[in-house]
């Protein structure tokens, strides 16, 4: 049995302080891991649907008999890209995540999905700032792509950076499409509800766009949650 509350890691970045927390849930008995940013939290294993849905409907509408090269922007405690990797569909995933803190984690197994991310040979974690990459500011780690699949900031409106705003206009969804294969899908995770500017904005730069709420309950609060997942395709 782990210890009630345990910090795993604290170090400063150039985004603020970030930190794993390990903590034993009250009603379940099961740890619960958790990261902040300064005083905000980012992700939880507790609330994983969003993060899982988010690959599950990102790949969905890609071929059935193909084989698949993705990437994940966005690590965290990797629900995303370990969900991307149950589809036995993908060849080849790559995961961009800026902070290489977060890696560490995963590769000094401090996380539960550290293991199957780093054992999987089909899986590559890239330190790259994932925006610079998709406006073009730094050389992509591969591709194209046939899918690429972002959780980072909380929503396109509530950013945890100022400079990762304009990825989320129309011109920064264009920049995107080069990493993409034609017919290729980007997928969006949120914590808003849907965003009827964000989603004009992906009907005008792409062919098939979709947007889904995933509910799931959230037994903190006693009542359902609810994540945004935007599917376009090119």
């Amino acid at each position: 049995m782990s210890r009630r509350f345990e910090e795993l890691d604290w170090r400063p970045t150039p985004m603020g302080e970030i930190s794993l927390r390990r903590r034993r849930d009250p009603v379940t008995g099961e740890d619960v891991y958790e990261v902040k940013l300064d005083d905000d939290f980012l992700m939880s294993s507790l609330f994983t649907a969003g993060e899982i849905a988010l690959a599950r409907l990102g790949l969905e509408p890609l071929p059935r008999d193909a084989d698949l090269d993705v990437l994940v922007g966005g690590l965290g405690l990797g629900y995303t890209a370990h969900a991307v990797l149950q589809d036995p569909r993908v060849r080849s995933l790559v995961v961009v995540e800026a902070l290489g803190e977060v890696i560490e984690w995963h590769r000094r197994r401090l996380v539960p999905l550290g293991g199957p991310l780093t054992e999987d040979a089909r899986c590559r974690l890239v330190r790259e700032d994932f925006f610079a990459v998709a406006a073009g500011r730094a050389d992509p780690p591969g591709g194209p792509f046939h899918a690429v699949i972002v959780d980072i900031d909380h929503s396109p409106r509530h950013v945890l950076n100022p400079a990762h705003a304009a990825f989320y206009e129309p011109e920064g969804l264009r920049r995107l499409t080069a990493l993409l294969h034609d017919g290729g899908v980007f997928a969006l995770w949120s914590n808003d509800p849907p965003d009827e500017r964000f989603e004009r904005d992906l009907a005008a730069v792409f062919a098939e766009t979709r947007t889904h709420v995933v509910e799931f309950p959230n037994p903190q609060q006693d009542r359902p949650a609810a994540n945004t997942v935007y599917v376009a395709r090119i």
